[in-house]
């Protein structure tokens, strides 16, 4: 059995317009390195935080409390101790937190020898999410574990559907040097929603998910629609309106807010388009003075995953 290792793990993006709080998918080439030591003492210690200000102390970090979640429930004779190098920003909205979360679980059940699967994982890991959004939900560290596109079905139990992604689906992904904190994003959420919207709602996810499985990327574009989140949390990000446009006349299949803001995604088919919708993309936020990050990735089918010491 290993005595350390060092992981990745995966940015992701939530929601995807029609699939609030259940819908994600895993990024390539975007994402957090944790590295994880067994040490005689048993519980759980955080020895080195770099790229984010975090807290130190386990109870009150996300990857500490999903660690001590999955120890918990194990409790092995031994314990851990966990260095973590954020590269996601927080407040991004493409899954800081749960990438640590998801990164923490899936560390230790490497060194206690994999007794969960990386399904069995997701339950652990939204304990630690739950510090950062204040409710416990999968719809990020679902797709940072298992990799592809999830559906969180339901969550009493639990139930997560793995999808492949079609083979030449790209994500582009902006993110504005703002920080927007998931509970402020919640706050401007109505706790009803019409009849009417809720059917369009179901429809689009409906359609999503029958897009993914058949590649039909037509179906795709015209289910990536959201009626219910999207205009209430546009106005909490600048120029959203506009860098959707952008995307969408060059060619994006959708485009809209990435988990809980303030990145902004859209999804296309091919690398060339992907590469145009970029440059595209650049040049109209540059005008806003505002500072951003770009991104281009196909989706991740891996997950979080170990590295090569």
């Amino acid at each position: 059995m290993m005595n350390e290792i060092k992981i990745f793990c995966p940015a992701t993006i939530a929601n995807l317009n029609c699939g609030f709080d259940v819908l994600g998918l895993c990024l390539e080439g975007i994402g957090d390195e944790m590295v994880f030591r067994k040490v005689p003492e048993k519980g759980v210690r955080i020895t080195q935080i770099t790229g984010a200000d975090l807290p130190m102390e386990t109870h009150k970090n996300v990857a500490g409390v999903a660690a001590l979640a999955l120890v918990d429930a194990v409790n092995p004779d031994f314990g851990f101790e966990i260095e973590i190098h954020k590269k996601i920003r927080a407040g991004s909205g493409i899954g800081s937190s749960s990438a640590s979360a998801a990164g923490a679980v899936f560390g230790i059940n490497e060194l206690l020898g994999r007794p969960y699967s990386k399904h069995q994982l997701v339950d652990f890991a939204m304990k630690g999410e739950a510090i950062a959004s204040g409710s416990e939900h999968a719809d990020n560290v679902a797709p940072c574990l298992l990799g592809g596109f999830t559906l969180v079905r339901g969550y009493n139990p639990l139930e997560v559907i793995r999808i492949e992604s079609p083979a030449d689906l790209y994500a582009i992904v902006l993110h504005p040097h703002i920080e927007l904190k998931t509970s402020d994003s919640r706050a401007v959420l109505s706790p009803t929603i019409g009849l009417k919207e809720a059917i369009t709602q179901w429809g689009n996810l409906g359609g999503f998910i029958a897009g993914l499985y058949t590649a039909d990327y037509g179906l795709l574009g015209r289910s990536l629609q959201d009626v219910i989140v999207e205009p209430l949390r546009k106005r909490l990000i600048p120029h959203f309106d506009a860098v959707k446009q952008t995307a969408l006349d060059h060619g994006a299949l959708g485009a809209g807010i990435s988990g809980a803001g303030p990145s902004i995604f859209a999804l296309c088919q091919g690398e060339s388009t992907a590469l145009a919708i970029k440059k595209a993309m650049s040049d109209s936020y540059s005008e806003t003075g505002i500072l951003f990050d770009l991104h281009v990735s196909k989706i991740n089918a891996m997950g979080t995953s170990l590295l090569s010491n």
